[in-house]
């Protein structure tokens, strides 16, 4: 015959187990609700660190001013003149801010500063030997300056002529050399007025043009959005996985020629890795032969090289950082390649 008090510990002991399995329940539909919920963002099993801005949804985008789409085959060729002596004159007003607030990935708020409003800036376009004029204009609440790489006198470098808010410059300076080369904000502290989107392309076409190609460019860059030197976010042209839902649509068989510059702050490297093909790569592209034909290329922040590639077989394409936590937080697009 059982005790009372044996009785009464054999009830708790039943108690508990009961509890212990329903807490397991519990447990096992969370992760379920949680793998469902990661599944229904658009990337299959591949789990991400960080959410996806998917900017035809998302009413942060359009008042921005950033339209990756738009950006990645825009060149802004400035207003074109010519001198008594013959030489093409190329204009440009680029206007620097630090006021603007951009949601880049949704819930996420950022203090962007853009040139002419957009991140990158745009994508400035001139032939070897034309004489560049920029007329920049400081509306923001910082000093800024632009400093171009390519050669010019060192009165023109942006270092040490610092423009105050309110303040205005003209850069004036030849294109050259031909090739890939780029912008950016030269004002210390360096790190801030970079990470903070103050930079864009700069092309010097060769006089005698490449061949005809599909062109695009690619501007790596990213963000960090609690300020602890660390980046929260990666992209390619300043949306995070903006092509993985846009893909980019290209004709097989027509040639292909991307600008790709690195931007990124403070990580060491960035890299782009393209699926299903291979690209001659054009460190710099101010050489007309390839100095490499892969699949692969690392730079470090400032590095830039053209990629030049076709298609032969239709379909979807990745392309992406090949350093996983970049592709993971946003570094990760799609072509459509189509008959």
């Amino acid at each position: 015959m059982f005790s009372p008090k044996l009785l009464l510990i054999s009830a708790i002991a039943v108690a508990l187990v009961g509890s212990i399995l329903a807490i397991s329940s519990l447990y096992a539909n969370a992760q379920n609700d949680e793998e469902k919920a990661v599944n229904s963002r658009g990337m299959g099993y591949y789990q991400t660190t960080g959410d996806v801005l998917d900017p035809a949804g998302s009413s942060g985008s359009a008042s921005t001013g950033i339209e990756p789409m738009k950006y990645l085959r825009t060149f802004n060729y400035g207003r074109v003149s010519t001198l008594p002596n013959g030489t093409t004159l190329r204009e440009f007003t680029m206007i620097a801010d630090d006021r603007q607030t951009m949601e880049i990935s949704p819930g996420v708020h950022y203090n962007v500063w853009t040139f002419n409003g957009t991140i990158p800036g745009p994508t400035i376009r001139a032939t070897e030997g034309d004489l560049i004029r920029i007329h920049l204009i400081n509306n923001g609440t910082h000093p800024h300056s632009m400093h171009f790489h390519g050669i010019h006198r060192a009165e023109m470098d942006g270092v040490f002529e610092t423009i105050n808010p309110g303040g205005q410059f003209i850069y004036e300076f030849y294109a050259e050399p031909y090739g890939l080369h780029l912008y950016h904000c030269h004002v210390q502290p360096l790190e801030e007025h970079i990470s903070h989107g103050l930079y864009g392309v700069y092309i010097v076409d060769p006089k005698t043009p490449r061949p005809d190609a599909d062109e695009m460019v690619m501007m790596m860059n990213g963000y960090d959005t609690d300020s602890d030197g660390e980046n929260n976010f990666y992209t390619v042209n300043g949306v995070p996985f903006y092509y993985m839902h846009h893909p980019i649509e290209i004709e097989k068989g027509r040639l292909v020629r991307v600008y790709l510059v690195n931007i990124l702050e403070f990580d060491q490297i960035n890299n782009f890795h393209l699926h299903g093909n291979l690209y001659h790569l054009y460190r710099t592209g101010t050489d007309m032969e390839p100095d490499d034909y892969t699949d692969m290329v690392t730079m470090s922040q400032g590095e830039r090289a053209i990629l030049e590639f076709t298609y032969q077989y239709p379909g979807q394409y990745m392309f992406h950082a090949h350093k996983t936590e970049f592709a993971e937080k946003g570094w990760t697009g799609m072509f459509l390649v189509k008959e």
